[in-house]
């Protein structure tokens, strides 16, 4: 099978600890523009929060809020918010546990908090701006991800207790909360859609938790070295950790570079 298209996760993926894409990571995607093959950035992130990594690596086609919002070239190919009664039947619900929660548009976030701890320090630790202050945000544009701020042990206050969302932790202080069965590889599907290639013709790299879906549902899903160790069987083999050259080495591995 010739591989068409490769989806790349970011933290822990395309960046490391310090958030710095390694110099065999940019060259391995400029290796692989110059074949003409699509590279697509699929992350949890919002399209504001990894921009200038889209810009430094001249990647302008993504995959955001873990499937909900897809554009390829500046156009919008899918789009998928959370439903307001939702939203508020989980503000509830966090409201009474004093949890904050961080709304994101596809343009802008905002906290339902003023500067609580939890949320500066996640923030800070994907070296991006601590979002505003503006409870009833939600409430004024589609909101495609929000942000829990909940411990592991308070999980249970939640799950199973509010309808279509999914909950997955992506930092020991928080979790996003997406539309029920939103996944990175329900954004991939749309966007394999939208260009006419099948799934066995794409390539993911991933670390986290959320790529597990995405791993599995393409052709060749190849976790980083790094990965944590619940994804790593979802993928087809696992590379070399972000800094030690996985990229590279995993494009090199299925001749694709």
């Amino acid at each position: 099978m010739a591989y068409k298209i490769v989806f790349f996760d970011i933290d822990g993926t395309l960046v490391n600890h310090d958030k710095r894409i390694p110099p065999s990571t940019k060259e391995a995607i400029k290796k692989l523009q110059e074949r003409d093959v699509e590279v697509v950035i699929a992350t949890g992130r919002a399209p504001y929060h990894f921009k200038p990594i889209g810009e430094e690596l001249g990647i302008d086609s993504f995959v955001s809020f873990n499937g909900s919002y897809v554009v390829h070239q500046g156009q919008i190919v899918h789009e998928n918010p959370i439903g307001r009664e939702t939203l508020s039947a989980l503000e509830n619900i966090a409201n009474a546990y004093n949890h904050p929660i961080v709304y994101l548009g596809n343009e802008k976030c905002f906290s339902n908090y003023e500067q609580h701890p939890h949320v500066i320090e996640s923030f800070h630790s994907l070296k991006v701006s601590v979002p505003g202050y503006h409870p009833n945000y939600w409430q004024e544009t589609n909101i495609y991800q929000a942000l829990l701020f909940c411990r592991l042990h308070e999980e249970d206050y939640y799950k199973n207790k509010v309808a279509d969302i999914s909950l997955i932790r992506w930092h020991e202080l928080s979790m996003d909360v997406l539309p029920s069965g939103g996944s990175k590889a329900k954004g991939i599907e749309k966007m394999l859609e939208h260009l006419g290639l099948s799934s066995a013709e794409a390539v993911a790299f991933g670390d986290g938790l959320n790529d597990k879906e995405m791993l599995a549902y393409v052709g060749m899903g190849i976790a980083m070295g790094n990965a944590h160790e619940e994804t790593k069987p979802f993928a087809n083999f696992t590379t070399k950790s972000v800094d030690d050259g996985g990229i590279q080495y995993g494009l090199q591995k299925i001749g694709m570079i």
